[in-house]
Parts: C-alpha cells; sequence; structure tokens
C-alpha cells in the first residue's frame, strides 16, 4: 500500500504506516487517542500483533498529529471523523473486510464516522472507547482556559476553543451507537482513571448491533498493558472468525 498518498478532504497529509500480512481479505485501520499519534506503543503493539496473526493494518495519524500535516489546535472530534471517512475513501473501494479500531477518543470518532458508514466499516473495535466527551474535557481540562491552557500540561498540545466547543456539542456518541448495526468489540481495563469503564458499558446498552462482544479487562488501565496486546489481538481475530 502506497500510503504518501494518503490525504484529508483539506489536501493534508495523513501519515500512516502499513503492516502487511498473508490474509488481505482484511485491513485493520488503527486510530489513536487524544494528544497521541500513529507511533503510541498500544497502537504499534497491537498492529504487530495481528500481523502476527494473518491481518494487515494502516496505522495513522489524524491531521495535526504526530507527522500528519496541520494543526493540533485545529483538531476536534469533528474533524478527526472527517479524517477517517477521508482515510475510508482511500481503502475502501476495495473488496477488503474493513475493521476500524479506535482507543479512547479514537474510539468516540469509530462510533459517529460507522453508525454513518455501514457499508464501509465493516467490524468496529473500541479500545477504552470514549462516550461521554463533555464530561471527559470538563474532567480532564476543565480547569485549563481554552485558547489559553493546554491538554495535560503539555505545551505542543494547546486546549483550543475549537477542541472544547466541539466536545460539548457532540456531548456524547450514544445516539450513533443506537445506530451501529455492525459486529462490534469492546475492551476497557477496570482501572482506567482517564475514561471510565461505565463509558463502555453505556455503549454496550445503547447499540442495536446484534453482534457485540465487551471484555473488561481487570486491572487494566487507559493504555492497556504490553502484555495485553496478543491477547486484544486474539480476540479480535476470533471475533472477526
Amino acid at each position: 500500500m502506497n500510503t504518501a498518498t494518503l490525504s484529508n478532504r483539506y489536501g493534508q497529509r495523513i501519515d500512516a504506516t502499513f503492516h502487511s500480512a498473508p490474509n488481505d481479505a482484511y485491513l485493520a485501520l488503527l486510530g489513536h487517542g487524544i494528544t497521541g499519534n500513529k507511533d503510541r506503543p498500544l497502537v504499534v503493539g497491537l498492529a504487530e500483533e495481528l500481523a502476527n496473526l494473518g491481518i494487515p493494518s494502516l496505522r495513522f495519524s489524524f491531521a495535526g498529529n504526530g507527522k500528519s500535516q496541520g494543526r493540533f489546535e485545529d483538531c476536534t472530534i469533528t474533524s478527526q471523523t472527517e479524517d477517517l471517512v477521508d482515510l475510508l475513501g482511500h481503502v475502501s473501494n476495495t473488496s477488503r473486510h474493513i475493521i476500524y479500531i479506535g482507543h479512547s477518543l479514537g474510539g468516540a470518532v469509530g462510533t459517529l464516522v460507522a453508525a454513518n458508514e455501514p457499508n464501509r466499516i465493516h467490524t468496529l473495535v473500541s479500545l477504552a472507547g470514549m462516550v461521554h466527551t463533555t464530561a471527559f474535557f470538563q474532567r480532564e481540562f476543565g480547569e485549563q482556559t481554552p485558547g489559553d491552557g493546554f491538554m495535560w500540561d503539555e505545551p505542543a498540545c494547546p486546549l483550543s476553543q475549537k477542541a472544547w466547543d466541539n466536545a460539548h456539542e457532540i456531548h456524547n456518541t450514544l445516539d450513533a451507537a443506537q445506530r451501529i448495526t455492525q459486529p462490534w468489540l469492546l475492551f476497557h481495563g477496570t482501572d482506567d482513571d482517564v475514561v471510565p469503564v461505565s463509558d463502555s458499558r453505556d455503549a454496550l446498552a445503547a447499540t442495536a448491533s446484534p453482534r457485540t462482544d465487551f471484555y473488561e479487562r481487570p486491572g487494566e488501565e487507559h493504555m492497556f498493558s504490553k502484555e495485553a496486546y496478543p491477547e486484544i489481538a486474539k480476540a479480535i481475530v476470533n471475533f472477526l472468525r
């Protein structure tokens, strides 16, 4: 796969890495969480584990994150949904079964897009997927001033008014979850103090999908441990079967 040609509707290049594997009937797209990028250990580790099990994958950074073009302060949940839709336009014109795997905020993005793209995202996987976006921004960044403060005190990750307002406008992804009809696999650590496990429980209760599985992983935190990567990959492959 030629990743050099991947871009969004605004002409911004989307940085991506392709992991080849024998079973080209499938393609997994891996989306990262807020302030993250395609090179986070969880994203890389899961792509490698899937390749070991025969499933090719494409891990990518949303515009404004990592080495993708764009400014971080222009990145919102809505802009990330646009990036994912545009990326699907590059890869879904094949006969491949597309699996979208989203971590944290990337999980919220996956829910919003999958609800509107049932013919282009065939299986949805959420890893510590965010559901309540307003509550998350209030909880994690409520002491910061939008337009002046930073996400988790990271100077490279300014908290923009645009991102703050967009998260509050979306509020949660439950309406989208009610329109999910694809098979949906959810994972969440019971010790997650960034996105509470109750978010995944709420998504599970809301979805219209006739096929869902939910794994609560005792003791796991938001980023999941390295030991969890192969278990998550195996569960995804078994779910596809």
